[in-house]
């Protein structure tokens, strides 16, 4: 519905179409378009009144490149902001879930996981330094049949666990100086350390995700409203 919008080049306070014209123009189901517009104007974006229609609001009118609130792998971050994605694997194991990751998880200390460290680097530039845990049971098979250079999401997407959302923090660090020195990357910080758990649609936490990006190069946009 917000692609619509943009096709209609509506601005702040224009009236929308009506579920007739709407329902048409897609050709769906009037419940198809009465529930968009439900969410809609649960999230602010549109606006009604009783016997005039629907109109679109303030914030609305906004559009966030990439918000921050909309789930996406670090693939997807980098190819979206036009790099040329390509990634180093500085380690794979299979190893016991700590203290952290434990929590993160939902599992017991010493759980079976995977532990996968990799720099993810656009243009051949680092711009990501990732340390991702996984429940072992989800990614079947010998870690070394694996090719650990892709989306770690599309992984446990290929194995019935698809990450629809992930609770997330950011702080500003410097990168742990066991990665710096070995793999040059020392100099580059203060780096954006987004700490996050990926939930699965069953609600199930299945990645616990420390990703370490470039301050310097990337940067992340929130809408904030009253």
């Amino acid at each position: 519905m917000t692609a619509l919008i943009d096709q209609l080049d509506l601005r702040p306070g224009d009236r929308l179409p009506t579920e007739a014209t709407l329902t048409g123009r897609l050709q769906t189901s009037r419940s198809t378009v009465r529930e968009a517009f439900r969410q809609l104007e649960q999230t602010g974006l549109v606006v009604a009144v009783q016997g005039q229609g629907r109109f679109l609001s303030a914030t609305g009118g906004l559009r966030v490149e990439r918000p921050m609130t909309q789930y996406e792998s670090i693939t997807e971050v980098l190819t979206a902001r036009g790099y040329r994605v390509s990634s180093a694997v500085l380690s794979v194991a299979e190893a016991a879930a700590g203290p952290e990751a434990a929590a993160a998880l939902e599992i017991e200390v010493g759980a079976p996981v995977i532990r996968l460290v990799r720099i993810r680097f656009g243009d051949d530039r680092p711009l990501v330094v990732s340390e991702n845990t996984v429940p072992r049971e989800l990614l079947p098979g010998p870690i070394a049949h694996r090719d650990w250079g892709g989306s770690l999401t599309a992984a446990l997407a290929a194995h019935g666990e698809y990450v629809q959302t992930a609770l997330a923090t950011v702080s500003a660090v410097d990168l742990p100086a066991e990665w710096e020195e070995p793999h040059h990357l020392a100099g580059m910080g203060p780096w954006l350390l987004v700490t996050e758990v990926g939930l699965s649609i069953s609600g199930r936490r299945v990645l616990h995700a420390k990703d370490y990006h470039r301050g310097s190069e990337i940067s992340f946009t929130v809408l904030r409203q009253r």
